[in-house]
């Protein structure tokens, strides 16, 4: 099963992840370490390697493994401060987040898997269940903190700051019912992607010129990015799974 523009937008997305760590020195998720800087280069220059390998079919498996592997350690750090506030919604949205991106790299890492393909199936199977919670998630995080979210919003933009964020806070609702019921799936998931790239060229992308000195802005609008990627990558699986049982009644 080929992905195709979903796994060039996750790649850049974890290019751009590899420059912001090398260049900031900092890995945001993992707070505080021992050896930063060994770790620090080592995540940069695995997400770099990974972003570029996953662009060629030659390399796609070994990019989406070394991607997934690295935002995996990245979600398990996410673990602990969930069991320090378990009735606090901020690092259980942060932690869905991160895990959404590892579904990304299990997506396209079973997409090729040619040999094994009733396994790779069963793995596509479980990760889609597992994006529709992610995608809640996205939903209920807006939701707890939607003054915050309505504060993000560009003034200039017309009918007003909380408007927009109560509007995409029932987009994230209605596009996880979608993908979790399976209708209008690949539409959902489509129009999910394009409200994350929405995000990136309107909340974070001007954040980052205003105030290019923030760590925190450049961090989210790469987030963003390579969650976008992840949407789409779910919608290159959602059609070609549609074309596929096409073919099979045919």
């Amino acid at each position: 099963m080929k992905l195709r523009l979903g796994r060039y937008i996750y790649g850049l997305g974890a290019v751009v992840f590899g420059i912001i760590t090398l260049i900031w020195h900092q890995i945001s998720s993992l707070g505080n370490i021992s050896h930063p800087g060994i770790l620090v280069y080592f995540a940069g220059i695995v997400e770099l390697i990974g972003g570029l390998a996953i662009q060629w079919r030659r390399t796609v498996k070994f990019g989406a493994m070394i991607i997934g592997a690295v935002f995996l350690i990245f979600t398990v750090y996410l673990i602990p401060p969930i069991f320090k506030m378990p009735l606090v919604y901020f690092p259980w949205g942060n932690f869905f987040e991160e895990f959404s991106i590892v579904l990304g790299g299990v997506f396209v890492f079973a997409s090729a898997i040619k040999s094994y393909q009733d396994k790779a199936a069963k793995l596509e199977k479980a990760a889609y269940k597992c994006y529709g919670i992610c995608v809640i998630s996205y939903s209920l995080y807006q939701l707890f903190y939607l003054t915050y979210t309505a504060g993000l919003v560009p003034k200039w933009i017309p009918f007003g700051q909380m408007f927009w964020a109560v509007s995409t806070t029932i987009a994230f609702a209605i596009a996880a019912i979608a993908i979790i019921s399976g209708r209008s799936a690949l539409l959902a998931s489509r129009l999910l992607a394009i409200m994350f790239f929405g995000f990136c060229l309107l909340v974070w992308l001007p954040l980052c010129i205003s105030k290019p000195h923030e760590l925190q802005n450049w961090v989210n609008n790469a987030v963003t990015l390579i969650v976008a990627g992840t949407a789409w990558i779910v919608a290159d699986y959602i059609f070609q799974n549609k074309k596929q049982s096409a073919s099979a009644v045919d």
